[in-house]
């Protein structure tokens, strides 16, 4: 599995913090705490990092993802009752204006919960031109 260890790292820091903090904060809270535990654990973390949608050459939009871990993996955070196709969305969506092939979408709800994404660069021709 593409990024596989450092997916293993990310999941298990995602439910320490979880454990810790358990369910109600905001998402801004998870993102530091989790920030934090993986660079605890020896990771580059940077947060809010910027990701720009690029049409015929043209910008036309800018967006932030919660932490990109390692140069190589996505982290969208959520605080939600429960993900929504949107959320998936969202995070394909910022693989697909990226780079990045591996993506995570960690959710602080009720019951902790994730999802795993991948679109590999060789999808993404003609996205990014």
């Amino acid at each position: 599995m593409l990024h596989a260890t450092i997916t293993d790292i990310i999941l298990k820091s995602f439910y320490t913090v979880y454990n810790q903090l358990g369910y109600g904060f905001l998402e801004k809270v998870y993102e530091n705490s989790l920030a934090y535990e993986l660079r605890k654990r020896g990771l580059f973390v940077q947060q809010q990092m910027p990701i720009r949608v690029v049409y015929d050459g043209v910008l036309v939009g800018e967006y932030v993802a919660d932490l990109l871990v390692e140069y190589c993996v996505i982290v969208e955070l959520k605080a939600v009752e429960a993900l929504r196709p949107e959320h998936q969305a969202q995070l394909l969506n910022y693989l697909k204006a990226t780079e990045i092939e591996v993506g995570l979408l960690l959710n602080f709800g009720p019951r902790p919960t994730f999802a795993r994404k991948i679109f590999t660069n060789d999808r993404k021709r003609g996205l990014r031109s």
